[in-house]
Formats: C-alpha cells, sequence, structure tokens
C-alpha cells in the first residue's frame, strides 16, 4: 500500500512532519529523498519540533550530521539530522558511521538519503518529496520502506491527514 501525503505549503510540510513524528520509534532510521527544494529540511523542523527538540534546527549541509536531543513520550533522546548531499561517495557516507548514530533511543533523519540507502543493513522508513509542477508551493510526500501492520496503521492515519 502507497502512502501519501500533500502539503500546500511550508507550514503544512512543517505539520506533516510533526504528525509524522508519530510513527517513529527509537532506533528507526528515515531516508528523505528529492529535489533541491523539496521541503525536506522544513519536514524534519516538524519532526523534531514534536518529539521535544528544542534548539533551532537547520539544514546540516555544511556539517553534515546535527545532534538535538529530544524530549518526548515516546523514548526517543536523540534526534540525528544527517545531510549528505555533498558526500561525493559511498566512501565517505561509510566514514560518517551514521548507522551507528542511532542507538537504542535515538532516530536518524538523513537527507538525500537515497546517496545513502545501500549504506543501512537494516529496515529504514523512506520518505520522496516531490514537488508538484502546477503550484511550486505544493508538495508530495510518499512514504514507504520497513513497515509492520502496527506502523501501517499509523501512516494510514498520517496520510488521511
Amino acid at each position: 500500500m502507497a502512502y501519501q501525503r500533500h502539503c500546500s505549503s511550508d507550514a503544512a510540510t512543517q505539520v506533516a512532519g510533526e504528525q509524522f513524528a508519530a510513527v517513529l520509534r527509537a532506533g528507526d532510521v528515515v531516508l528523505l529523498s528529492g529535489q533541491l527544494g523539496a521541503g525536506k529540511t522544513t519536514f524534519v523542523k516538524g519532526v523534531a519540533r514534536a518529539l521535544g527538540v528544542v534548539e533551532r534546527v537547520t539544514s546540516p549541509t555544511f556539517t553534515m550530521v546535527r545532534q538535538h536531543d529530544a524530549h518526548n513520550g515516546q523514548s526517543i533522546s536523540v534526534v540525528h539530522h544527517a545531510d549528505v548531499y555533498r558526500v561525493e561517495s559511498l566512501g565517505e557516507v561509510l566514514d560518517l558511521d551514521l548507522g551507528e548514530l542511532v542507538e537504542e533511543a535515538g532516530v536518524a533523519l538523513v537527507e538525500w538519503g537515497d546517496l545513502a540507502a545501500s549504506v543501512f543493513g537494516r529496515e529504514v522508513l523512506t520518505l520522496d518529496f516531490s514537488v508538484d509542477e502546477d503550484d511550486e508551493d505544493s508538495r508530495r510526500i510518499d512514504a514507504g520502506g520497513s513497515i509492520d501492520s502496527q506502523r501501517a496503521f499509523a501512516l494510514e492515519i498520517w496520510s488521511a491527514s
């Protein structure tokens, strides 16, 4: 089954991120893909806010990975926000140890995740962002990946919002 969410603005994309946070479990890796300006960082800001990150969330394009303390009732205490856009080889992705960042109480959100997908030996969630050709403010987010029945139910609610 396909899980899809339409967002008509940046604010709606952040709300989609906030609501997606309910799908997450400690130890999750979420790979975000899509063209520049498709809303990946905006979405991550919403996820982080819902998980209780109080500091400002910005794109980690130049630092590659940012770590944020999280305070929530989901047992997720760290949000790792990575961006592998500037990585030039799979070896550089491996050097970032993204898979090692996610300990039992953390989640990793990896922008340009399609570039890093082969690094993760475990199941991951995937989000593909696309811009509406007729309305550059509108986005479509397609969710997939490691989806069990409990998560499928949560994604059905998320996509129906």
